[in-house]
């Protein structure tokens, strides 16, 4: 079966496709909208979305049912959307990651694998902590992509409620964001910025 891998960010992302490759894996790779052609000229079994940009089509989705996921690094359904780590220290909502179906909402498909994470505001990073996540979630998918690719992960629809996220939304921490702030003093400035 081909697989198609799709992102934006292969500075994240390429390890898990190397590691495809590596598994013994027939993957193709892509970052740019994909057309349910697309999907037939190339035979595609799977779709594998992990720090892609773009919106799946319905067209798409319905020609792989059950057979499209995403990764995402939020515990949904909190923080669907963009910049779901930073989010969960602003709204005080779960860290974490999750492999769910594709539908056709923004990260509301049903989950198949979650893996909450702690972290200590005190001594964790902005970016440590998304490093941690995508180091999490990538570990997640090796260890049950056997199960995820033969489908014997019982898909369940997510939690009511939830919260979710746009680029717009970002011009609220954009004038305090420092990567490399400890979570803490990150969280300080902000409220200070919104006195």
């Amino acid at each position: 079966m081909k697989i198609l891998f799709l992102t934006n960010n292969p500075l994240v992302s390429d390890p898990l496709y190397h590691w495809l490759i590596a598994y013994g894996e027939d993957v193709l790779y892509e970052s740019k909208p994909i057309k349910a052609s697309f999907i037939n000229e190339n035979n595609i079994g799977f779709i594998i979305s992990y720090n892609y940009i773009h919106i799946i089509r319905r067209d798409v989705i319905c020609l792989l049912p059950h057979r499209i996921i995403n990764l995402h690094i939020s515990f949904l359904p909190y923080n669907r959307g963009l910049n779901p780590n930073i989010w969960s220290f602003i709204d005080g909502t779960p860290s974490g990651v999750t492999i769910h179906e594709v539908d056709e909402g923004l990260d509301t498909g049903d989950v198949l694998i979650q893996r909450q994470i702690y972290f200590d505001i005190e001594k964790e990073t902005l970016r440590s902590s998304y490093n941690q996540l995508q180091h999490s979630l990538q570990d997640v998918f090796r260890d049950n992509w056997k199960l995820i690719k033969s489908q014997a992960v019982m898909p369940r629809k997510q939690a009511e409620g939830g919260t979710m996220h746009n680029k717009k939304d970002a011009q609220f921490f954009i004038p305090v964001l420092n990567y490399d702030d400890r979570i803490s003093i990150f969280l300080a400035k902000l409220k200070d910025l919104n006195r």
